[in-house]
């Protein structure tokens, strides 16, 4: 049996992940802010505290922590949220995307033994990460250029993580997955031009179903894919995912060595 850790599994694309691993007989924990809130899917299923926008709480879920854990899946995120900053003085994005998610990760090392899985998005490729000022304190903040440098953040970390795993000798592998376009809510704090947009262009580049949108990232999960991959949806449809690329950034040591800083 394999056991697997979705965060942010208490709905959208992490439920569905959730439902359909333990369908299959694994055993899943499922890691939520509010545990009481989650009906937990059939099977052999846990529902555990996690928050991600707070280190101590990232500290508590990794200290409770007990026997293997084959499969990390990096899930849970929020996207184009209003400014704010969490207790650890972090802006909400980096928070939630890339600091709770690199320290959980790092913290869960000594317990893994199949991979991780860090979910991004396509709109990575719009981000940018000024190494001086990812808290947006210099900067005018924008909520969906937060997003998209904590979504580019992710694969930098997937990259330098399989860069050390490899120089360690361990056999865990570090891969990325995006979902596509896949409303589940994410999007609710657009602002109103932006919604109106999305909502129009839904139909057109949307996948249809929800659950085919989680499918790249049970593909990069479970499939044998190679160290360092980057896995994206194969079409609209429920298509077979597929392989986009090896993942290959600069500056993916250097936001390591910060992101190690930052989070002690």
């Amino acid at each position: 049996m394999t056991t697997y850790l979705i965060t942010g599994a208490g709905s959208g694309l992490g439920a569905t992940a959730a439902r359909e691993l333990a369908a299959r007989g694994d055993r899943v924990v499922l890691a939520v802010r509010d545990p009481a809130r989650i009906t937990p899917p059939p099977g052999d299923t846990e529902v555990r505290r996690l928050d991600l926008a707070d280190l101590a709480s990232v500290r508590e879920f990794a200290a409770g922590w007990t026997g293997d854990l084959d499969v990390l899946v990096n899930n849970a995120g929020v996207m184009a949220v209003p400014y704010g900053k969490t207790a650890d003085g972090f802006e909400t994005h980096m928070a939630v995307n890339h600091f709770g998610p690199f320290l959980l990760t790092n913290l869960l090392l000594p317990h893994l033994t199949g991979r991780v899985v860090t979910v991004s998005s396509n709109l990575a490729s719009r981000g940018k990460v000024p190494l001086d000022d990812l808290n947006w304190e210099r900067r005018r903040y924008s909520p969906l250029g937060a997003y998209n440098q904590s979504k580019l953040a992710n694969l930098l970390f997937t990259q330098e993580l399989q860069r050390r795993l490899t120089e360690s000798g361990s056999a865990v592998r570090a891969v990325a997955a995006h979902p596509g376009v896949v409303r589940t809510g994410l999007d609710r704090h657009f602002g109103r031009p932006l919604a109106l947009l999305m909502k129009a262009l839904y139909p057109v580049i949307a996948q249809k179903k929800a659950e085919y949108g989680a499918l790249p990232i049970l593909f990069a999960a479970t499939e044998d894919v190679p160290a360092n991959a980057y896995v994206g949806p194969g079409g609209r449809n429920g298509e077979r995912p597929k392989l986009e690329r090896r993942l290959d950034h600069g500056d993916a040591h250097e936001l390591w060595e910060v992101s190690t800083r930052l989070t002690s």
